[in-house]
């Protein structure tokens, strides 16, 4: 059987691979375009920092050593144009000549492209996309030189944000811009972001929100980034605006696409016989809707080539859907990490969702090191099963993350987390693990017991119609009665029993337990502010009053 692949980075080499591993007899040939194969795109960020010293460490196989090791042909530097589905050939371009090669079946993995917006300016020197090791080689030659000081970055996902912070280490002035009104669009809820932001923007990155990207404008070189909210001076500047399928070789073909994506089937087949699709050319099921969705993670590429290949050999091998999953370094002291719904897409797609934010340790509160993890679990309020989640901090937010994943794709409840047998150690975790207390925590929010007002809501609100009480072990809050909460056993003077009441401390945890408290003693409208001071710190500049 001869098995054609079409592209040679995460996906490509991962199904010929296995491929060869389940049919060693199998002829597999890898085409590929560019003269680099299975090399670490997400390391490019890094390379650009510093913290990768040598580009080698980004290939992960040279076309030699990755042949010797598996029995994959590989020719390089070769192009796909066309194919002839009904005579199963592919037409390739090489060394400017065009060549055919036939097939068995067809293995498209050809991944995706920077996109380049359609304004002036984008050709300029100083211009760079952020793809290849060679786009990175050039980011990082161009970053260290005399006379670049300061680089814009268009778009602010996840590699927008971890070139942001490598270009800040070396010294640059940093600025994003996003034409979405918040960081990480679609990935993480507006108010999550939006502490995202505040902490990039006392690290010293200027952050640009709705901002639509008009031009890049200078005399033989990038001098400055035109904007439909102003100019701003740049030395370099970097697009890092998402990607678009590298399908353009399939138009009139016949293969079904979306939006120039791939459409497969779980067993990641496209609608051609003999033909099959993954990594960023293709699309996937989404785990938890059903729907079609772009899923351009190395994590997603591997997964489903692995499944790709077990399928062609006759396995019974299906791909259950993506959720969207991601960690980004953003700075040396924050982390995220979300894998599911965000609460906006879940009630954009039906679900009567309800969620929580809170600030617990990340770790044993005296042990050297420990922090906290801001996290928002979402869940729908008839079933409580979990929907999605989002995490920040200084720590292993990946743990939190992957454990959210295990819960959203088995259809966990919240209720089933709390027995968990969770690794615990001083050094590691608290002893009920921190993703085990924000379920309790929203169990207790959907039963009543704690009564909240989200971040979301105050930052709309900012508690109009509430009086906040200061449950901090001191007077912190400007304007607000301060409540001492170890002497409260009946009734506090001055606060009337059906006033509207906003209890707020450092995280959530002092005013739930106030309002315990209260409830007993017939205070009928108190809501505690979730994440507390910790997430909405202009309650200390009284903006919130």
């Amino acid at each position: 059987m001869k098995i054609l692949v079409l592209g040679g980075v995460a996906a490509g080499t991962k199904a010929a691979a296995k491929m060869k591993r389940e049919d060693r007899s199998a002829d597999v040939k890898i085409i590929t375009k560019g003269r680099d194969i299975s090399y670490a795109g997400c390391g490019l960020p890094y390379y650009i920092g510093g913290t990768i010293h040598d580009r080698a460490d980004l290939i992960v196989n040279t076309p030699g050593r990755y042949s010797a090791l598996t029995g994959v042909d590989v020719v390089t530097e070769a192009e796909a144009i066309a194919v002839d589905f009904s005579s199963k050939a592919v037409v390739y371009a090489k060394d400017g000549h065009e060549e055919r090669e036939g097939y068995d079946k067809l293995i498209i993995a050809t991944g995706a492209e920077s996109i380049v917006p359609p304004v002036d300016g984008t050709s300029l020197p100083g211009v760079f996309k952020v793809r290849t090791p060679d786009d990175a080689e050039a980011i990082r030659k161009a970053a260290r030189r005399s006379d670049v000081h300061r680089a814009v970055i268009v778009g602010a996902g996840f590699i927008g944000l971890e070139i942001a912070e490598n270009l800040m280490k070396d010294g640059l002035g940093v600025t994003v811009i996003d034409m979405a009104p918040q960081i990480m669009p679609n990935a993480f809820d507006s108010e999550m972001a939006g502490w995202v932001r505040r902490k990039m923007e006392g690290a010293g990155i200027s952050v640009l929100t709705s901002a639509r990207l008009e031009s890049i404008a200078g005399e033989g070189k990038a001098e400055s980034v035109r904007t439909d909210k102003g100019e701003i001076p740049a030395d370099i500047v970097i697009l890092a605006l998402g990607v678009r399928p590298c399908t353009a070789f399939l138009k009139d073909s016949g293969i079904e696409m979306e939006k120039g994506a791939i459409v497969v089937g779980p067993d990641m087949r496209t609608s051609i016989e003999g033909v099959y699709a993954a990594g960023d050319c293709a699309l996937v099921a989404n785990r938890i809707t059903g729907k079609r969705m772009h899923s351009a993670m190395g994590s997603t590429a591997n997964i489903t080539a692995r499944i790709l290949a077990e399928g062609i050999a006759g396995k019974d091998a299906c791909y259950p859907g993506a959720l969207g999953t991601g960690v980004v370094k953003i700075l040396d002291d924050l982390n995220a990490g979300r894998t599911g719904l965000t609460e906006e897409a879940a009630l954009r797609e039906g679900f009567d969702a309800v969620s929580v934010v809170a600030v617990t340790d990340d770790k044993a509160h005296y042990y050297e090191g420990s922090s906290f993890f801001i996290m928002k679990l979402i869940a729908e309020r008839s079933t409580h099963r979990i929907l999605g989640f989002q995490v920040l901090g200084s720590g292993n937010v990946d743990k939190m993350t992957d454990i959210a994943v295990m819960a959203i794709a088995k259809g966990m409840e919240l209720e089933e987390l709390n027995a968990m047998d969770f690794a615990y150690a001083p050094p590691f975790s608290t002893a009920i693990s921190p993703f085990v207390q924000i379920c309790c925590i929203l169990e207790n929010k959907l039963l009543g017991e704690f009564e909240t007002m989200t971040p979301s809501e105050y930052l709309k609100t900012k508690a109009e119609g509430y009086r906040v009480v200061d449950v901090l072990p001191k007077k912190t809050i400007p304007g607000a009665v301060w409540v001492d909460l170890g002497k409260v056993d009946g009734p506090i003077p001055g606060l009337g029993k059906e006033e509207k009441l906003l209890l707020v401390c450092a995280r959530g945890k002092r005013g739930y337990f106030l309002q315990n408290r209260l409830k007993h003693y017939g205070y009928a409208n108190t809501k505690v502010l979730e994440g507390g001071l910790t997430f909405s710190p202009d309650l200390i500049a009284g903006e919130g009053l």
